[in-house]
């Protein structure tokens, strides 16, 4: 679904009343109970959170739009591919979408109706998008086995921007929304309110505003990013001056938080991670010719903030709930020893690395 009918589709969950009343309040645990199930039914939902300010999403957009518009041998040097690019840039042209090459997703993909499949991207193309990743999680009081993906942060070398992104790391609200979300969950499925948040208490939580440069990417159904899920636990996606956002319900202000791969994992595929794409479609064309004077390049997806992705800890065990696998089953018509095949015991850090190997961020 485009973002122009997901507030038709998606429950809306209300972070407010979750924040201001007791866990045992019955309008708790309704939208507690919502939430998981929406998670369950869609991979996805929509929270109203009365923290969000667009007067900061606004400040940061400008801040970030600056940033992707310097040229690109500044913006290099703030690139570390030897860390899978878990911090600092991602240049354009450098992540490859997993789904196309992955037969699991492509069968996905061929049993969705012709009219709702996502654009081609069988050509394996790298995805035209730049993405700078920032942490904005508590370091681990131990030494982790997964330095790379705990890495510290880097500071832009560009003067202008040192300091402006620091700041950001104290609107920790996002930080604190994925928690809430983790939290609403694990109490909506029946499990301890702690489970999932515990599982990503020392997370390497990332905020990830990406763009695309719409002078050379603007036509029409130019893929910016290519079909697919998120490798991390809670995705929240934040809101974008363009349209071209899609996203895939598992059977079919606010923000738009979406399942990803380590919940799946983590409640053995009772909730699934959700697929999604950012194109340029009618209406971003639409919007590119009403800010061509003033605009070149964009951030992108949709919501209030620029994506967020939550975290389970790098050293954390990661095994379905034996309390969910029953339910998990339910939902698959094959045997159950191919599901637990599915979601094998690991760490998180092992998960992480075998999917940025899918996207070509690792070797």
């Amino acid at each position: 679904m485009s973002t122009a009918n997901i507030s038709e589709t998606l429950p809306v969950i209300d972070l407010d009343v979750f924040l201001s009343e007791e866990e045992s309040s019955e309008r708790v645990q309704e939208e507690c109970k919502k939430a998981a199930d929406a998670l369950i039914k869609y991979g996805a939902l929509l929270v109203h959170d009365s923290r969000v300010s667009e007067e900061d999403n606004n400040a940061f957009l400008d801040l970030v739009e600056d940033y992707f518009a310097q040229p690109l041998e500044e913006l290099r040097k703030d690139e570390r591919p030897d860390i899978s690019y878990q911090v600092g840039v991602t240049l354009e042209n450098t992540e490859k979408p997993k789904c196309a090459i992955d037969e699991p997703c492509l069968n996905i993909i061929a049993s969705l109706d012709p009219a709702e499949r996502p654009l081609d991207i069988s050509g394996h193309h790298p995805d035209p998008k730049c993405r700078f990743f920032w942490k904005m999680g508590i370091p681990p009081p131990y030494e982790t086995q997964y330095p790379a993906l705990n890495a510290p942060n880097v500071i832009p070398q560009a003067h202008v921007y040192q300091g402006h992104l620091a700041a950001y790391h104290g609107e920790v609200g996002k930080v604190h929304e994925g928690c809430n979300i983790a939290e609403m969950t694990a109490i909506g499925l029946a499990l301890p309110r702690e489970t999932i948040k515990d599982a990503g208490k020392y997370g390497p939580h990332l905020l990830g505003p990406t763009a695309s440069d719409l002078a050379k990417y603007g036509k029409k159904d130019t893929i910016l990013a290519g079909f697919h899920t998120d490798l991390n636990c809670l995705t929240i996606h934040g809101r974008s001056r363009y349209p071209g956002l899609h996203i895939w319900a598992r059977n079919t202000g606010k923000r738009i938080p979406q399942a990803g791969k380590q919940i799946e994992h983590l409640t053995g595929g009772l909730i699934k991670a959700g697929f999604h794409e950012v194109v340029v479609n009618d209406a971003t064309v639409e919007t590119i010719a009403r800010n061509a004077k003033s605009v070149t390049r964009i951030v992108l997806l949709s919501g209030y903030h620029p994506t967020f992705f939550w975290h389970l800890s790098s050293d954390h065990d990661l095994a379905p709930l034996t309390t969910l696998v029953e339910r998990a089953q339910a939902f698959e018509t094959g045997p159950s020893a191919v599901l637990e095949s599915l979601y094998p015991p690991m760490k998180v850090g092992q998960q992480v690395q075998n999917e940025l190997k899918h996207i070509a961020l690792m070797a």
